[in-house]
C-alpha cells in the first residue's frame, strides 16, 4: 500500500473513532433526559391540573411513559453489551427513532393540552416547551441534525399555532420563541462542532502518541522490535513464564559472512539481506513469542512454553528458510542459530540468552549455517 493509500485509511479510522466517540458521549449524557422529559410533562399537567382536559392528559403521559421506558430499554441493552458492539452502525438509527417518538409525543401533546382561550396556560406550556429545547442542546448536543430535530417536534408545533391566533400577544409570544430558537440553533451549532474538534484533535494525538511508540521500539530497516523494546517485551515474558512454570527457549541467529556481503555488494545490498531475513522472521512465529533485532546482523528469538526439540526444528526451519532466499546480487545466503532451553525459575534472562549465544558460537565454529544446542 502506498503513503496515500495508508494517510488515507488513517483518516477513515479516526472518523469513525469520532463518530464512536460522539455516539458513547451521546448515551452518557442523555440518559437523564428520559427522566426529566416526563418529569416536565407531569409538573405541567399537575400545574394547569385544573385547566386542562383529565383524560387528554392522562392519555398523553400513559404515551409518554411507554415511549420512555423504550428509551429506557435501549440504554439499559447499551450498557449491557460489551464495548466491540457498541457501534454507530448499529446504534445511533435505533436512538434516532425512540427520540423522535418520545419528541413527537412531546410536542403533539403539548398542542393538543393547549387551551384556546386560556393565555396563562398557553404561556406554561410555550414557557415548558422551550425549556425542553433548551435542555435537548445539553443532552444531544453530540449530534447537531438529532438536537435540531427534538427541538422542532416539542417546540413548532405550539408554536405555529400561536402564529395563527388572533391576539397580538400569542402572535407576539410566537415571535419571540422563534427569534429564540435561531439562538439555540446557532449555539447548538457551535457546541457540536466545538466537541467534533474535540473529538478529533483527541483521536490524531492518540494516533501521533502511538506511532511515536511505535517508532521508539522498532528497527526502522527489518520492522522487527528494536533492541531496548525486545528486551522490554522479553522481560515480561521471562516474569510471565515464572509465574505459570512454563519453560522458555532462546534462540540467537547471525547471519554469515555478513561483512563480506557488505563489503562485496555494498551497504544498500546488506540492508536489503536484513529487509528479508525480517520478512522472514516476522512470518516464522507466534503472536505469543518475542523476536527482534539485537543490533547488526544479528536476531533473537523467545518461545514460551515451548520443548527444546520443538525449538530446534523452528531453527532449523528457519536456517531452510534464509537459504532459500534470493537477494540479486546476493546469492548464498546461510545464518547460524543456538538455541538454549531452560525453565524460567532454573536461570534468569539473560543467563538463558548468553547460553544460546554460546550455542551460536559453536554453530559458527562447526561450519556454519546450520543450528547448535546448547550443552
Amino acid at each position: 500500500m502506498n503513503g496515500l493509500g495508508r494517510e488515507q485509511d488513517q483518516e477513515c479510522s479516526i472518523e469513525e473513532q469520532v463518530r464512536t466517540d460522539r455516539l458513547h458521549q451521546l448515551f452518557r449524557q442523555s440518559f437523564t433526559a428520559i427522566f426529566g422529559s416526563y418529569l416536565a410533562a407531569a409538573m405541567l399537567c399537575w400545574l394547569c391540573w385544573d385547566r386542562f382536559d383529565h383524560s387528554v392528559m392522562v392519555a398523553w403521559l400513559a404515551l409518554l411513559g411507554l415511549s420512555a421506558l423504550l428509551r429506557v430499554k435501549m440504554f439499559m441493552d447499551w450498557f449491557r453489551c460489551p464495548n466491540s458492539e457498541r457501534t454507530p452502525s448499529r446504534w445511533e438509527r435505533r436512538y434516532w427513532w425512540t427520540l423522535t417518538l418520545s419528541a413527537g409525543i412531546w410536542g403533539a401533546g403539548a398542542l393538543t393540552l393547549m387551551p384556546p382561550d386560556d393565555r396563562l396556560s398557553q404561556v406554561l406550556v410555550i414557557l415548558f416547551t422551550v425549556g425542553m429545547s433548551v435542555s435537548a442542546v445539553s443532552c444531544y448536543s453530540a449530534y447537531r441534525y438529532m438536537t435540531l430535530a427534538s427541538i422542532g417536534l416539542v417546540l413548532l408545533p405550539c408554536t405555529v399555532w400561536l402564529l395563527f391566533q388572533p391576539s397580538s400577544m400569542q402572535l407576539g409570544v410566537a415571535i419571540a420563541v422563534l427569534v429564540f430558537s435561531t439562538f439555540v440553533v446557532s449555539a447548538t451549532r457551535k457546541l457540536s462542532d466545538a466537541l467534533e474538534k474535540a473529538f478529533r484533535l483527541t483521536r490524531q494525538m492518540e494516533r501521533a502518541h502511538h506511532i511515536s511508540n511505535l517508532a521508539a521500539q522498532t528497527d526502522e530497516l527489518t520492522g522487527l522490535m528494536n533492541r531496548r523494546a525486545f528486551f522490554e517485551r522479553a522481560h515480561l515474558l521471562y516474569a510471565q513464564c515464572r509465574h505459570h512454570q512454563q519453560p522458555l527457549c532462546a534462540l540467537m541467529l547471525d547471519m554469515d559472512h555478513f561483512k563480506q556481503i557488505n563489503d562485496t555488494y555494498g551497504h544498500q545490498a546488506g540492508d536489503q539481506v536484513l529487509r528479508q531475513i525480517g520478512g522472514v522472521i516476522n512470518a516464522s512465529f507466534r503472536k505469543a513469542d518475542v523476536y527482534g533485532r539485537l543490533g547488526g546482523e544479528e536476531f533473537a528469538v523467545l518461545l514460551p512454553d515451548t520443548s527444546l526439540e520443538a525449538a530446534r526444528e523452528i531453527a532449523e526451519q528457519l536456517v531452510k528458510a534464509i537459504s532459500n532466499l534470493a537477494c540479486d546480487p546476493v546469492h548464498g545466503l546461510s545464518a547460524s542459530l543456538g538455541v538454549a532451553f531452560a525453565y524460567a525459575q532454573d536461570q534468569d534472562l539473560h543467563g538463558l540468552m548468553n547460553t544460546a549465544d554460546k550455542a551460536l558460537y559453536r554453530a559458527k565454529a562447526q561450519g556454519r549455517n546450520q543450528v547448535a544446542l546448547a550443552e
